[in-house]
């Protein structure tokens, strides 16, 4: 099983990029999902999740109101929105599959799979 990242780019702030995420091999129906992200020189970081029952959704402070995480099942696919970006939004993103959400915290279960990463890079 394979989740394939595409998306990421490089994007003056105040602009916007859309993620998408697509699992090939297998399905992650059953599964929560959600995006991490890892900047130069700090620790990977959870973007926002999607709980595997009833699709209850949490985002990291720094992104609410800012990005929007959705799922297709049809397509076995995860996207992210990502809206009025900054600086500071500069990482790789990851998607996952198992992540978990427990109350309003997103965190990776640890039996899931990780895509291959995009670079998502804002800058004047």
């Amino acid at each position: 099983f394979q989740l394939q990242a595409s998306g990421g780019g490089s994007v003056q702030p105040g602009g916007s990029l859309r993620l998408s995420c697509v699992g090939s091999g297998g399905r992650f129906d059953d599964l929560g999902v959600g995006w991490f992200r890892q900047a130069p020189g700090m620790e990977r970081e959870a973007v926002s999740c999607i709980k595997d029952t009833g699709g209850r959704i949490v985002y990291a402070d720094s992104v609410k109101d800012r990005f929007i995480i959705s799922r297709d099942f049809a397509k076995n696919a995860v996207y992210l929105q990502m809206n009025s970006l900054r600086p500071e939004d500069t990482a790789v993103y990851y998607c996952v599959t198992d992540a978990l959400v427990i109350g309003e915290v997103c965190t990776y279960g640890g039996f899931g799979s990780w895509g291959q990463g995009t670079l998502v890079t804002v800058s004047s």
